[in-house]
Order: C-alpha cells, then structure tokens, then sequence
C-alpha cells in the first residue's frame, strides 16, 4: 500500500514531467483528451489570448477559478498548486499594480516555468513560493482570496490543507476553489476504481466532506457545485466559502 511520501513524489513526479514536455498531469488521458475535462480549455478564449502559449500548455486543471473568485483591485490572492502560472498570471492582471498574487508549489520544474511565463506576460506583482499546500509559508491573515485548481484532492492531508487555508485568510476572506469531488453516495474504494490518486480521482473528497471539512475549519457559507462529470459519481466542481 502506497504511503504518504510515495503518494506524494508520484504527484511531484508526475508534475515535474508535465512541466518539462514529458506528460500529462490530472488525469490518466483526461487533460490531453479532446474531451475538454481537464486543462486550458475551460478558459475562454480571451483569457487564454492574455497568456504565453507554455502557460496555457501547462495548464492541467478541472475548471477555472479565477472565473468565481470574484478578484478586485488591490486584493491579495494566494493559489494554492499554482502549476506553470495560469491562474496566477490571470489574478495579478485582475487584482492589479495595487493588488499581489502569490503561487505555491511543490514541484521545482512547475516553478520555473511559472516564472518564466510570469516574465514573459511582463507580471511585475507576483511572487513564486516553493512549499507544500499543507505548510503554507506565508503569515497568518496575510491574504484576501485563496484558489486552487485541481491540486487539494491531490493532498495526502487535506484536512491541514483546509486548515492552512483558514490560517492565511483574513477574516471575511474567501476561497474560490476548483477540484474534483465525489457524489456523496461513493466509498473510498469505489473512488478508487475510477481513476488513480496521480490522476485526480482516488483522492478526491465527497460533497459533504468538502462541506464538513471546511466548516471545521472556521468558514460559513460552504458551497459546491457541480459544473461537468470526469467519471461515473465525480465531477468537477467549484467550491466556495468565506472566513468567519
């Protein structure tokens, strides 16, 4: 059985390779399917006009959350498994000269891409982080907005990962969160059978766990809604709270 630290390098690895040319991310197929389920086509085509090309190549994700954060100018917003920098890129032109986005991410490769492709955008108000979702390295109450894109149902400790989340929030701040989530009504083991961990299935959390879980963590007004089905009883979703 696969431990925490194996878990976790597969998903690193997994990443490391996507960002360098050599794979695919969430999904087995799913974001390099036509099926339009994972990756730059849940954007609009104007949004991804606004992008370098590599920055829309890299992206790997289940919807798009920069769409529901309801971003404004001079706003902190932290993304959570930034990737090659779409969502961070996209936030710091909504959030503007005034405002700052912050990316974390695990993966060094993903890192330098965002980088590069942050440069090439010409995005002055950013800032790269490298940690783990579960140990966020920035101060308590230090953000407005925190996103994520297909990433927390990647986590092997999500419910430190919710409550990291709520650390770095400021009060009244939100979440505009996009992930995969499992009809309430699948196990575990019927998850599993779906799809792997690495591809954004396995790991992903119920309905009611996201609601639970984030309750728990001191946010009120826990919502989520289903946008599209990946499998049988899993969905991508968007998942939205606010910091009590």
């Amino acid at each position: 059985m696969a431990t925490t630290n194996d878990l976790r390098e597969e998903v690193r690895q997994k990443y490391a390779e996507a960002a360098t040319g050599g794979g695919c991310g969430c999904s087995d197929g799913g974001c390099c399917s036509d099926g339009g389920q994972f990756g730059s086509t849940l954007y609009d085509i104007a949004q991804r006009a606004e992008l370098p090309e590599t920055a829309v190549l890299a992206s790997l994700g289940c919807g798009n959350p920069t769409a529901v954060a309801d971003l404004r100018a001079g706003e902190t917003v932290l993304d959570l498994g930034s990737g090659g920098g779409i969502d961070v890129i996209l936030s710091a032109k909504r959030v503007g000269a005034t405002g700052h986005a912050y990316g974390l991410d695990m993966t060094e490769e993903m890192l330098e891409l965002a980088r590069r492709n942050a440069n090439e955008a010409g995005i002055a108000n950013v800032t790269f982080l490298q940690g783990l979702i579960e140990e966020i390295p920035l101060p308590d109450a230090s953000v407005d907005v925190v996103i994520s894109n297909c990433v927390i149902n990647l986590s092997t400790d999500k419910p430190s990962v919710l409550r990291e989340i709520g650390r770095v929030l400021r009060p009244g701040g939100r979440i505009g969160i996009s992930d995969v989530v499992a009809e309430d009504r699948l196990e575990q083991d019927e998850r599993a059978e779906r799809g792997s961990y690495v591809g954004c299935i396995a790991g992903a959390l119920s309905t009611s766990e996201y609601t639970d879980g984030l309750r728990a963590a001191g946010f009120e007004d826990v919502s989520v809604a289903f946008t599209h089905q990946v499998a049988d009883g899993m969905h991508g979703a968007i998942v939205k709270a606010v910091k009590t």
